[in-house]
């Protein structure tokens, strides 16, 4: 096992549900899917954005496209048009979430 940034397995694609981040994390390839299912659970997600998500997180497998998608709530501090943050619609939150180090089989690692 090796511990690497998501980014290497997947890309996604965030926005705004109100005060609710919406992240969507979409396997490179079909064989990394099973791995990102094991490792980014909802409680992974939420430790990760430790100090920027308050509510909780909920995980929607989408098996058919690869993809998790991961709704945080309470994550924008009130949403676009309340939130002083400079990302109130939360489209970097997307960018984050490639940044988390999950462990990986070696054999899925190409370098």
């Amino acid at each position: 096992m090796k511990k690497i940034q998501l980014l290497r397995l997947a890309h996604s694609r965030s926005g705004d549900k109100g005060d609710a981040s919406n992240i969507g994390l979409i396997a490179r390839k079909p064989e990394y899917y099973p791995v990102l299912k094991e490792r980014v659970t909802a409680d992974a997600v939420k430790r990760h954005f430790a100090g920027i998500c308050i509510g909780k997180v909920e995980r929607f497998d989408l098996p058919n496209l690869y993809a998790l998608n991961f709704l945080l709530h309470e994550a924008l501090a009130g949403g676009g048009t309340v939130s002083l943050r400079n990302d109130a619609q939360g489209k970097t939150m997307s960018t984050a979430l490639l940044r988390m180090e999950i462990d990986v089989p070696d054999e899925l690692i190409v370098e």
